[in-house]
């Protein structure tokens, strides 16, 4: 197979599959700066020299993933395909190199975006969206253990395998949602919840730093997305959909991810210099 590069710029918060034990979905940017999806990855059993970051260039081989509808999914050509980490994008100049990927193509409009997700010639369900206001961060409790049946289904799978798979532990479930309530410029209103790692581990930071106060540990993750990433930065937030509901939804998206660069400086024109 050929070996495709791109730029990692989502993953998600591990979920338990009954058919492929615990997994991962990525989002990336290709060199063109058109958006891919990769599903399944089982990104924690990987070796240490496979476990990307966000902002690295990874080449794997990829094949379409001819189980999803949606034109961005991929999958690895095998489950367990080497992946080769090339090189990582940092945060310098307040992300300059990041930008010519991510900001792209930024969409405003929320209702054009779905009308996009549903249109099945287009199909839309990766984007980058600029919310015109931030209203709120809701915090909900959820259930605090994975699914029975697909754990009994994991420990079945585990029989088979190698003393050193055996070790494994499947990830802690977030016993909170996260949700940003957002407008758009036509102000529409929308509550999309947040399913990207990074939320998944800030909590989980936070906690042991309070030594197992769930309240401190919400207050400060809300405080970084809120007062932080939507008070204070030039927040951008990456969309994707699920494909059980990309089509019977009413709005079929959700949060993967955030882009927070500190807002930029306008330039002044020389001409405007010249006046004083």
């Amino acid at each position: 197979m050929a070996l495709t590069k791109v730029l990692i710029a989502v993953k998600t918060y591990p979920t338990l599959s009954t058919k492929y034990d615990e997994l991962v979905c990525t989002a990336e940017f290709r060199e063109d700066g058109t958006w891919i999806r990769i599903y399944p990855v089982s990104f924690r059993k990987k070796s240490y020299d496979q476990q990307y970051k966000k902002y690295d260039w990874i080449e794997l081989d990829l094949v379409k993933n001819t189980s999803d509808f949606r034109p961005e999914s991929y999958r690895p050509y095998s489950h367990d395909a080497e992946i080769k980490i090339l090189d990582h994008i940092d945060t310098e100049a307040n992300w300059t190199e990041r930008k010519k990927f991510v900001l792209g193509k930024i969409y405003y409009n929320l209702t054009e975006l779905i009308a996009e997700a549903k249109d099945k010639n287009v199909r839309t369900s990766l984007a980058v969206f600029k919310p015109t206001i931030v209203k709120d961060f809701k915090i909900e409790e959820v259930d605090r253990e994975w699914d029975k049946d697909k754990l009994a289904k994991l420990r079945q799978m585990n029989i088979f395998q190698t003393a050193d798979e055996s070790k494994f532990e499947v990830v802690r479930k977030l016993p909170y949602k996260f949700s940003y309530v957002i407008e758009d410029n036509q102000g529409r209103e929308s509550t999309m919840m947040i399913e990207d790692w990074e939320i998944g581990q800030l909590f989980w930071r936070c906690l042991a730093k309070y030594e197992g106060d769930e309240s401190r540990a919400c207050e400060d993750v809300r405080k970084k997305y809120m007062e932080d990433f939507a008070g204070t930065k030039d927040l951008h937030l990456f969309l994707g959909t699920t494909q059980i509901h990309h089509h019977v939804s009413h709005n079929p998206f959700m949060i993967i991810g955030t882009f927070y660069p500190k807002f930029e400086e306008p330039e002044v024109p020389d001409s405007q210099l010249s006046l004083f």
